[in-house]
């Protein structure tokens, strides 16, 4: 029995949820956390941890840190790194889980919160039959209810798919594997707040009946949390906002009067200038105002230096304040004038120019230009050996054949930024283009290629991730890879008024930031391929996002039609400075024979051909190289190794054995006949000698195969 050292005694709720009880306990684990709540939900536990700092921190953005744990134990697994046995760095598998929980979180503080608050989700013991992610998710939302901070939660989330036409949560591998979606939907009581999805080419339709269904079932685990929370009654903290102050933001107000509305209303990047222009005119006019004010009161205690300094201390407030009144005029033109920052109408797609085969070395490459918004593209093809092994809590023995990775650095927004690794986001932008197409691969039996594909962004103006996901399309085709169809990508906004809802198709930086909700959607003519929805209010309402979803097909299809007009199909001929790669399906029985004892058979091939090869369990060789003859030589090497006898088919074999009665031919490697003295010759032959002689090449006909698997050879009409 667990004695808590603070005196209390464990709370536990419990309810049925889709088929297992779920559980939440407090006061068992955590006892120096601000909130610790353990979830069990069939054999899988997970532990959510919420810290809150005591004061506000000097940052101008919400400082929350929210991660996800794996913890390799929890599935009976030590690390299969020969070299790394403890958890380290987060898999990326782990950082896209950590975003996924924090995104629909984020938007249930109050703005101008600034209290430090790290939430944390171990998952301590794994059920097989499900992924743990979302239950981690109800972990961190239960832990933060508790807290006492202003968070308007409680958040739910499912991951379901759609097995033989109907929807369905927590599926096991086999039933992910059968789904033709995966759909993740985060919700509060009022409506959803989050949406990522990955599908083969499914209906909007189908995508918008998921979120239902998904919603209506959450609901549950959302009850569950609010009867947590009313047993506990946490006590709430006290915080400030950090805020304009509403002298400063009317000072603002009446200073960009006149000066914005159609006056800056231009395309990007023309735009962008304008209103960093108007910024430094604006901090420009406080600083002479307050030399003015300074001059005018010099009997006054306060000098011109002092007043200056004071300034600088609230220029954040001040420069804020200057951005809530862009903001309020972006909304303001879209609202009232149907007119948005750069002149477009509502529905209208930036201007688009595109090429392909743009560098000479690499296997394919594209540039693929939205607006200012710019992604060039790069994919490189190897042999299927150069998979990545992916070593998580989850996945045993699993691989990457296809990667998309996505790079985004300073430059590309007109900043100094020192060069680092990738971090969350362009993780997350990188496995959104790389589910957009995982749909359209061919499979590895049709195109025997590990492939890369690598999104260097050259400039950014709003939706970056759907100009990945375009580029990589484009160049892939330029590679040969024959995928099925071509992926595009648009990034859609909102702009809530009341209960009036405005949906803009391809946002850029200045809508995104002022909107309500950032939604990415790609896909082909036949359907979509990847969705990712987040919302900056609390919580939206479905036929709100239905309204988005089908407005997004339209123009999808608008960029793909530009796409196909510059590259309409994949190329018939592979890059060549492209590795040349040939298949051949064997039976698995036969694996041991290509690779020969302790490896010996498969190192002769490659040390004497120069040419790379690759086995799969399943049977599939791939055999790689540059030079065609090496290629083809150990092609047929192999294909001499695993061929199976064939009952009339004539064979140049080797005697390998002679006996009174006859002889032993080798007619394929490791396979061996008998030729019987009567089947030598049309005439009698009284001993074997006067025909054969041992390590004699000759053509023999295999005329059966017994019961036994004995094989039976004749050199009667055979020529020789």
């Amino acid at each position: 029995m667990i004695v808590n050292p603070k005196g209390k005694s464990i709370i536990k709720v419990e309810t049925e949820w889709l088929g297992r009880k779920l559980t939440l306990e407090v006061n068992r684990l955590g006892f120096r956390s601000t909130a610790a709540v353990l979830v069990t939900y069939g054999e899988t536990v997970v532990l959510g941890t919420a810290m809150v700092g005591e004061k506000p921190v000097q940052l101008d953005y919400f400082p929350l840190s929210v991660d996800y744990e794996e913890k390799f134990y929890a599935a009976g697994k030590i690390s299969g790194s020969r070299f790394i046995k403890r958890e380290g760095r987060p898999s990326d598998e782990a950082i896209l889980i950590g975003r996924l929980i924090d995104r629909p979180i984020r938007p249930l503080f109050p703005k101008g919160y600034r209290q430090e608050v790290q939430v944390v989700a171990t998952v301590l013991s794994m059920d097989p039959a499900f992924r743990p992610d979302m239950v981690a998710m109800i972990a961190a939302s239960a832990a933060l209810h508790l807290t006492g901070t202003p968070f308007d939660g409680p958040v739910g989330g499912l991951r379901i798919g759609r097995v033989g036409g109907e929807f369905k949560a927590f599926l096991n591998a086999e039933e992910r594997e059968a789904s033709d979606l995966d759909l993740v939907v985060a919700g509060v009581g009022g409506g959803v707040t989050m949406v990522e999805a990955g599908a083969k080419e499914v209906a909007e339709e189908v995508i918008i009946e998921g979120l239902e269904w998904a919603l209506e079932n959450i609901q549950p685990a959302l009850a569950l949390q609010d009867e947590l929370k009313m047993k506990v009654k946490p006590e709430l903290t006290p915080y400030e906002l950090v805020l304009p102050d509403a002298k400063i933001q009317e000072e603002v107000d009446a200073w960009v009067a006149g000066k914005l509305g159609k006056g800056i209303r231009k395309s990007y990047p023309e735009r962008n200038d304008l209103v960093q222009r108007l910024r430094t005119e604006f901090h420009e006019a406080m600083t002479r105002q307050i030399e003015v004010e300074s001059t005018e009161a010099l009997s006054e205690d306060a000098t011109f230096s002092e007043a200056k300094a004071q300034y600088q201390l609230v220029r954040e407030q001040y420069d804020e304040a200057f951005t809530n009144a862009i903001h309020k005029d972006v909304r303001r033109g879209i609202v009232e004038d149907g007119e948005r920052p750069d002149g477009r109408k509502l529905e209208e797609i930036r201007e688009l120019s595109s090429e392909v085969g743009v560098l000479p070395r690499v296997h394919g490459s594209s540039i693929f230009t939205r607006g200012v918004t710019q992604a060039l593209n790069i994919v490189t093809l190897a042999p299927l050996s150069y998979a990545q092994i992916v070593d998580t809590m989850e996945v045993t023995d699993g691989e990457r054949r296809y990667m998309h990775h996505y790079n985004a650095p300073g430059w590309t927004v007109g900043e100094v930024q020192r060069l680092r690794s990738a971090g969350r986001r362009e993780i997350g932008h990188g496995y959104l283009a790389e589910r957009a197409l995982m749909g359209v691969l061919p499979t590895a039996e049709e195109f025997p290629y590990a492939i890369r594909s690598v999104t260097e962004i050259m400039s950014q103006n709003g939706s970056t991730s759907q100009a990945a996901v375009c580029s990589s399309t484009m160049a892939l085709m330029d590679a040969g890879v024959p995928i099925k169809r071509p992926v595009s990508g648009i990034a859609m906004g909102l702009m809530m008024d009341g209960d009036k809802s405005y949906v803009l198709s391809d946002i850029a930086d200045a809508e995104d930031f002022a909107g309500d909700m950032d939604f990415k959607c790609a896909g082909t003519t036949e359907g979509v391929t990847a969705m990712q929805m987040d919302m900056k209010v609390h919580g939206l309402p479905i036929e709100v996002l239905k309204k988005a979803i089908l407005q997004s097909r339209p123009g999808r299809h608008a960029i793909l039609d530009h796409m196909v007009g510059v590259i309409g199909a994949p190329r018939a001929e592979l890059s060549p400075y492209a590795p040349r790669i040939e298949k051949i399906m064997v039976n698995p029985d036969k694996i041991g024979t290509i690779i020969g004892k302790g490896g010996e058979t498969i190192n002769k091939i490659t040390s004497e051909t120069g040419a790379m090869v690759d086995i799969n369990d399943d049977g599939l060789v791939t055999v790689a190289g540059t030079d065609a003859a090496a290629i083809e030589k150990a092609v047929q090497w192999i294909k001499g190794l695993v061929e199976e006898p064939e009952v009339g088919k004539t064979y140049r074999g080797k005697v390998v054995g002679i006996k009174d009665f006859g002889a032993f031919v080798q007619i394929l490697p490791g396979t061996d006949g008998m030729l019987h003295i009567s089947r030598l010759s049309d005439k009698r032959v009284d001993k074997v000698e006067d025909v054969l002689k041992m390590g004699q090449e000759v053509n023999v006909l295999l005329e059966a195969i017994d019961d036994k698997g004995r094989l039976a050879l004749t050199m009667k009409g055979v020529k020789q």
